[in-house]
């Protein structure tokens, strides 16, 4: 994670995004709304719905209190003071899975989810995800259990030894590029720069700007900005970006955004480069948006599924999000498993011995 840092950055990237899409101020069609604006999707409410839920769609009004009461409490047990005077922890870290039960994280001051659930036409939901009926992902495919397998391969808790020396083959360390494009500072996690953009555990904010011919929307989380072309043609298939291909049309007071052409490791999870994702946004009266989605990607996913959310509107700012800037901790990371490297192969010269 990152610290928001000045407010210099904010207002570059939006008054060069302008120059490129020929506009120096925000002017959009006379009607179609103006979405121009700051918007904060910080929600309590996830994208799947718990299981504990089972086949409930809505919260009742004491549900949604106790979960915003759990959050509070949870969060304030967090940020207790540390003990100034308790011993360091042991080398290596303690063994725990995760950043924070192997050497320290961060408390809960870092953590911006907001602090209540959404509500969509007076009712508290309990998932964003609304179809399939049960709120959670469809089932997986043949080919896409096969892929995540594969991902899962390297996904280990690390206990301090290089486990992939003795797998043989490719090691997950063995070239910066196999790195998670979150941790080489290239996208936000968790699908946050989208499409389909969802709520993240901190940096939720997104700025929109508004031409007749364009959508820019700039995300708090790693600065990813997504340049939508209003009443454009999908570029050529072999044209592939991380972010996809995004072409918008009005229908009505409503924009819809289709997105195709993904490279193969999208920043939606899981997804592949047959990923498809339409999105709708709706100004309501309040200023705020209704964002749906609808994610396609059959070889991926046996259906598609839906979801939707309210974006508010916010006066808070976008600051900068400093993540390449600073990102020793990818270097680090790199020589660390060249020391574990090392002390495998030790160990296995001292073995043979």
């Amino acid at each position: 994670m990152q610290i928001r840092l000045s407010k210099s950055l904010n207002a570059a990237a939006v008054g060069a995004l302008l120059l490129l899409m020929g506009c120096g101020t925000s002017l959009h069609a006379a009607n179609t709304p103006d979405l121009t604006g700051t918007y904060d999707l910080a929600t309590l409410t996830p994208l799947q719905r718990p299981v504990a839920f089972g086949s409930n769609t809505y919260l009742s009004r004491e549900e949604a209190e106790d979960i915003r009461m759990a959050d509070q409490r949870r969060k304030a047990a967090d940020n207790q003071a540390s003990d100034p005077n308790r011993e360091a922890p042991p080398a290596g870290g303690d063994g725990s899975p995760g950043a924070a039960g192997n050497v320290g994280g961060y408390n809960a001051f870092w953590i911006d989810n907001g602090d209540t659930t959404f509500a969509v036409d007076g009712k508290f939901r309990t998932s964003i995800i609304t179809k399939p009926a049960n709120g959670r992902l469809p089932e997986l495919t043949p080919a896409g259990k096969k892929a995540r397998a594969a991902r899962y391969r390297n996904y280990r808790p690390n206990q301090g030894t290089a486990w992939w020396v003795e797998e043989g083959g490719q090691g997950p360390y063995d070239d910066m590029e196999l790195r998670p494009l979150a941790e080489r500072c290239l996208l936000g996690f968790g699908s946050v720069g989208g499409p389909p953009m969802l709520p993240v555990l901190y940096n939720n904010l997104k700025r929109i700007v508004q031409t007749d011919s364009h959508v820019m929307i700039l995300t708090e989380m790693v600065h990813d900005a997504r340049v939508i072309r209003l009443n454009a043609q999908h570029r050529p298939s072999h044209m592939r970006t991380w972010m996809g291909d995004s072409v918008g049309r009005w229908e009505g007071d409503t924009l819809v955004v289709d997105t195709i052409n993904f490279v193969s490791n999208p920043a939606l999870g899981g997804a592949d480069e047959n990923l498809r994702v339409i999105e709708r946004f709706k100004k309501d009266k309040d200023g705020s948006l209704l964002y749906s989605f609808r994610v396609e990607d059959p070889t991926v996913w046996t259906s598609a599924w839906e979801g939707d959310f309210p974006w508010p509107r916010t006066d808070a700012k976008v600051y900068e999000y400093a993540c390449h800037e600073g990102n020793y901790a990818l270097g680090n990371i790199m020589r660390g498993a060249r020391l574990l490297e090392q002390d495998a192969e030790a160990a296995s010269s001292a073995g043979g011995d």
